[in-house]
């Protein structure tokens, strides 16, 4: 998918989006396909050099928006990992609901805020998914994840600086866990998921954020259709959700739920250490493999809209048809 058909997580360079009224999808035209084959015979002509997209690492403007990843990045690790902490701490009967919830909220309100600067990634697996798709170059997308990984360690460093010692040790400075050594009757004991189940819930609950939601963005036709702020939304709500899901249905003290973001994962690693370097590969491999996952996917699926040429099948046109036919 190329940035300037109008998808919604483009690089900054191609933003100006105007997000249509209709309330039907178009075909194609053939002034529009022309475009796509011109275009398609432009990229094949391009470099290796050009194809990895080497010269954003020489781009003022690329790194510029990586600031804007940076700052996302910390400020979202600051806000969710207080979420965390927060609502585990409360008296209410399903802190994971509420928690769910305040994540919703929140990470729609970041990735709109980030979206201007950069395309409001602030996260590696849309960073990474939209590289291998091709919305932004691979260069572009190590970048805004060094980016990110940095935003994250300065915002558990920040979070670090404001909580207790006792709350940092004892919810992990918010951190993704899989498992925690707590205190049992014959002494201390670990408690948590295993690492096949942690590995698995990780890849499917990643694997259905893109499907569920990223499409949308990708989508130039879908993102011009629903608008930024719908399909932002719908990324925060399915991204809670999930949490959600991945928190209930194991039930598990000593497993946090699925990361979904590798940075946010590796900021509190850095910053608290311990036990939170434990299986932490999980984090960036399962997110890893369901980015190729859906990226295969995107191969498989149909270039045009399910509808694009018309409902030929609708019941009425059959029934009319059928009358024709018989007189």
């Amino acid at each position: 998918m190329d940035a300037s058909n109008g998808n919604i997580l483009g690089d900054e360079e191609n933003q100006s989006i105007s997000f249509g009224s209709s309330n039907k999808i178009q075909p194609i035209t053939s002034t529009q396909k022309q475009v796509l084959d011109d275009e398609k015979k432009r990229y094949t002509s391009l470099t290796m050099a050009e194809r990895l997209g080497l010269p954003d690492f020489f781009s003022l403007d690329v790194w510029r928006a990586s600031v804007g990843e940076l700052l996302g990045s910390a400020v979202l690790v600051f806000m969710l990992d207080t979420i965390v902490i927060s609502t585990l701490e409360s008296d209410v009967k399903m802190p994971n609901l509420i928690m769910s919830i305040l994540i919703a909220i929140t990470l729609t309100i970041l990735i709109l805020a980030v979206f201007p600067v950069s395309g409001g990634h602030i996260s590696p697996v849309i960073s990474f998914s939209s590289a291998l798709v091709g919305i932004i170059s691979m260069s572009r997308a190590i970048i805004y994840i060094t980016a990110q990984c940095l935003g994250a360690i300065l915002g558990a460093l920040a979070l670090k600086a404001v909580v207790s010692s006792t709350i940092e040790h004892r919810f992990s400075l918010g951190g993704c866990t899989i498992t925690v050594i707590t205190s049992g009757t014959n002494g201390p004991v670990t408690v948590g998921l295993e690492i096949a189940q942690a590995f698995w819930l990780e890849f499917v609950c990643t694997f259905a954020l893109l499907f569920g939601s990223l499409w949308m963005a990708y989508d130039h036709r879908q993102s011009k259709k629903l608008g930024l702020i719908t399909v932002m939304s719908i990324i925060g709500l399915l991204a809670g959700l999930l949490v959600f899901i991945s928190t209930t249905v194991t039930a598990k003290k000593g497993y946090a739920g699925a990361g979904m973001n590798p940075a946010r994962c590796f900021g509190a690693a850095i910053v608290r250490g311990g036990h939170l370097w434990n299986g932490h590969w999980i984090f960036w491999v399962g997110p890893g493999l369901a980015c190729f996952a859906f990226y295969f996917y995107t191969k498989i699926i149909p270039p045009n809209h399910f509808h694009a040429d018309g409902y030929k099948h609708d019941l009425l046109a059959i029934i009319e048809a059928l009358f024709r036919s018989e007189a």
